[in-house]
């Protein structure tokens, strides 16, 4: 079962992603590359001419029991994969209507009162207006189901944005912005080719040390891109000197801002400029000053603050010294293959390279880091051993009565499927040329199962039908231990492997119970 951590993960994650595939692509195609275009910050190359500010003359606009927990695990697993609500985000920025909104439990006044609150507490402008009230107001009303999402999966990046926010000396509150961007996915990826938490093009995240490769993505690295994140949003703020402008600029480029200065005769508050910034620009910041204050007086509004009982402060990283799998990962030390994902993002094919000059980084729950290095030579003997006989095992070389050809169903994932069939997500991968863990319900795939094809078409009775291999001479009995996991238990006995240890007793993951009794052979 996947640890309580995922439980708490339930109904949070990838439902809520974003992705910018709507109608609307020839907008977000100008924008982001407009951003491109303009992110080259030194003085000689910036795409910004000096301004020549004229003077307001018109007052400063405010401004706007068991079979019950293994539902719950398998309901995470499927938003984990899931794209359902990929755009939801995305469009909730372009297609702000601020129409009156009729939500009788916030009163105007006390919206006013709460704005003015949030305004002393930080830069950004968030007076009261009537357009920002009509998108806090459309955003409790209709979107209250995906915030209450975001606030449980905050919780869990929210710790490690404040503190790089921090030493960049940047409003805390930028860490809503993650959300306006991506929806706190770290493998978001835009139709132009944006990506991460904090969605930077390609030649951007190079500029700003994040390392893009076929192997990795730092800009799906959470800490990295927030680092880069931080240096440009400074950058921003010394060129505009104003958090609301550099916001702007942040999504559609330095550029297209001071155009839109000069083409509203000189204006520099968001509020006077916004109708000559894009479409997507226009709806930022509202919706950006709409999800502070939601999460700030998130208790007032109802919304429940459900801590996760790991933060990502709770894992910690060590230095792979070898390439090794995630695959081999989870089979060492029993992390489920989607934990090791979602901890580990920026690794695009889920294998960790090793690469001269690169200190390339494993992250785990502290709770399995111990054993990890304790067997991290055996480890990684085993995986270098999987290697080397990698191109042997290639698919023509498998009888064809053992292919099957699958058919993605709504709420399948690799994961899922793996597990299915008892193969590894990497096979899946390599059998069908498949660069990342996307699915679209209709694809076929090709599979060459361990698992017979009975197991596979009743998962929830596989423990029944897996066929159990005899063994061969005497067999001992082995009486599981808090802490084992099957990978130490092979550890105990020579010659003893993970999946001898599945094949002698008929089970097909890597769950462990206290108390279980395993049959394992004596020499």
């Amino acid at each position: 079962m996947i640890s309580r951590f995922f439980i708490l993960f339930t109904l949070t994650i990838s439902s809520i992603g974003f992705s910018q595939t709507t109608d609307s692509n020839a907008i977000k195609n100008s924008t982001q590359l407009s951003r491109e275009k303009t992110m080259l910050l030194d003085d000689k190359k910036l795409d910004i001419q000096p301004l020549v500010i004229v003077k307001d003359s018109l007052p400063k606009q405010q401004v706007f029991d068991e079979t019950a927990l293994n539902e719950i695990d398998e309901k995470w697993l499927e938003e984990l994969y899931s794209h359902a609500l990929f755009d939801t985000i995305y469009n909730s920025v372009t297609e702000l209507n601020y129409n009156p909104i009729d939500y009788p439990e916030l009163p105007t006044e006390i919206l006013k009162s709460r704005l003015k609150e949030l305004n002393a507490k930080t830069p950004f402008n968030v007076a009261y207006n009537p357009a920002l009230e009509s998108v806090i107001k459309s955003y409790l009303k209709h979107r209250r189901k995906h915030l209450q999402k975001l606030m449980m999966l905050s919780s869990f990046y929210f710790p490690l944005f404040e503190q790089e926010l921090d030493n960049q000396n940047i409003p805390l509150e930028i860490k809503y912005l993650a959300i306006v961007e991506s929806a706190l996915k770290p493998k978001a990826k835009s139709r132009v080719g944006a990506t991460g938490l904090w969605q930077f093009m390609f030649s951007t995240g190079k500029m700003y040390g994040l390392d893009v490769s076929s192997y990795v993505d730092e800009r799906s690295d959470p800490i990295k891109s927030t680092k880069a994140a931080s240096k440009y949003l400074s950058k921003l703020y010394k060129i505009f000197g104003d958090w609301d402008l550099a916001l702007a600029a942040y999504n559609s480029g330095p550029g297209n801002v001071t155009k839109a200065i000069r083409r509203s005769g000189g204006y520099q508050n968001y509020w006077n400029i916004r109708q000559h910034l894009p479409l997507e620009t226009a709806g930022y910041l509202p919706a950006f000053l709409a999800t502070m204050y939601i999460f700030e007086y998130a208790e007032a509004h109802g919304f429940k603050t459900i801590k996760n009982e790991m933060a990502y402060f709770e894992t910690d990283t060590v230095v792979v010294k070898h390439m090794i799998t995630l695959d081999q990962v989870s089979e060492a030390i029993g992390t489920p293959m989607e934990e090791l994902q979602f901890l580990n993002p920026s690794y695009k094919l889920d294998i960790i390279p090793v690469i001269k000059n690169e200190n390339y980084t494993l992250r785990l729950p502290r709770k399995v880091m111990g054993e990890f290095v304790k067997n991290e030579d055996s480890i990684y003997a085993t995986a270098k051993a999987e290697f080397e006989k990698r191109e042997k095992p290639l698919p023509q070389f498998f009888n064809a009565s053992d292919r099957i050809r699958y058919r993605v169903k709504s709420g399948d994932y690799l994961g899922k499927i793996s597990r299915q069939y008892g193969v590894r997500v990497s096979d899946l991968k390599r059998w069908n040329g498949l660069r990342n863990n996307n699915l679209k319900i209709g694809q076929r795939l090709t599979i060459y199962p361990r698992r017979p094809h009975a197991a596979v078409s009743k998962p929830k009775q596989t423990k029944a039908t897996t066929k159990i291999k005899p063994i061969i001479g005497n067999a001992l009995l082995y009486t599981v231990q808090e802490g084992d996991s099957l990978w130490s238990i092979s550890q105990k006995y020579s010659g003893v492997s993970v999946q001898n240890i599945k094949d002698w007793n008929g089970i097909s993951s890597n769950k462990l119970k206290p108390g279980m009794t395993l049959k394992i052979a004596k020499g």
